[in-house]
């Protein structure tokens, strides 16, 4: 595990395409992977059909699993553009990690659109295909 550090960045959790191994990875090879982690109860990972979406979900008592990351300024930007925050399709929010990772701020891309009729994710995301 990397240690946690006060240098500039943006402690993100990815969940879905983002992660190692996936076909988005490639927009934070650059960036400073921390460890796997996993969200405290309360969220819910669902299918979208080629990408994952985070939910808020309160029935939720396993959270879900991913990876934590420092990500500079200039590749939050782009990460932000490519999941669409402009337009209301995610939402860079703060979310609550399980120890050892509970003590820092961190944020994620929460989806905002409907998942009625999606399946639920067990697992990490890339363990679902």
């Amino acid at each position: 595990m990397m240690e946690i550090t006060e240098s500039p960045g943006v402690h993100l959790f990815l969940y879905g395409t983002l992660m190692r191994g996936c076909c988005g990875h490639h927009r934070v090879t650059n960036q400073t992977f921390i460890d796997n982690a996993r969200t405290i109860t309360g969220y819910r990972l669902y299918d979208l059909t080629g990408f994952p979406g985070l939910v808020v979900e309160d029935s939720d008592t396993v959270g879900v699993p991913g990876e934590l990351w420092k990500v500079e300024a200039d590749c939050l930007e782009r990460l932000n553009r490519f999941e669409g925050t402009a337009v209301s399709l995610y939402q860079l929010a703060p979310i609550r990690l399980r120890p050892p990772f509970d003590r820092f701020e961190v944020l994620t891309y929460l989806y905002l659109h409907g998942i009625i009729g999606r399946d639920v994710v067990i697992g990490r995301w890339r363990e679902s295909k």
